[in-house]
């Protein structure tokens, strides 16, 4: 079983994901964990900075295990759209993505000091992202600088579609964007390594 920091950095992840980054207190946290209250700053001495950052890396490391597990790009685009459906429908459609959640919210002019370790994390798991889709690509026989322009398309649609989806209360922007994007990367492959859906 997880201790408490690890129960922390998980419940920050699905707070900010739901609620967005400024919305998700330490409190918030501390609450849903179930960690003891004075935990917080006894493994975050950096704060709520600090927690948002290993959230980050938490849902960064999340979403890499899930691509790496899958036998195919087109089995890993369909567990990702597959997973996110049922955690919106789940959610009431309020399960985003907990690092665009905190890209957008990042930017806070009037504290550089907490906003760039947070943006600078989230970039770093976008490129993660994009480096692991493009690696099961290129292991799936797509040629590299096409399975790096697929890696960048996919991404940038599936978290447009969450959005789209989220925003709309519907899963059809999703289901859309996963159908076109299993047919694009699918003419890409090799008849041999298609997969039917």
């Amino acid at each position: 079983m997880a201790g408490p920091r690890e129960r922390m950095v998980v419940s920050a992840a699905l707070l900010i994901r739901e609620r967005g980054a400024h919305s998700t207190a330490i409190a918030d946290v501390l609450a849903h964990s179930g960690a003891p209250r004075g935990s917080a700053y006894h493994y975050f001495p950096g704060g709520r900075t600090q927690l948002l950052c290993e959230a980050v890396d938490y849902a960064a490391e999340y979403m890499i295990a899930r691509l790496d597990a899958a036998d195919s790009c087109l089995d890993a685009l369909d567990e990702l759209f597959r997973g996110y459906r049922k955690d919106l429908q789940r959610s009431d459609f309020r399960a985003g993505c907990p690092v665009v959640a905190v890209a957008v919210e990042a930017g806070d002019p009037d504290r550089p000091d907490q906003s760039a370790p947070v943006l600078a994390r989230a970039a770093a798991a976008f490129t993660r992202w994009r480096g692991a889709i493009a690696t099961r690509m290129r292991a799936d026989g797509i040629d590299e600088p096409r399975a790096e322009d697929l890696a960048v398309l996919t991404l940038s649609a599936f978290e447009g579609a969450l959005v789209l989806a989220r925003a709309a209360r519907d899963v059809e922007p999703l289901d859309r964007v996963h159908a076109q994007l299993r047919s694009l990367i699918g003419d890409q492959m090799p008849a041999r390594k298609r997969t039917p859906r």
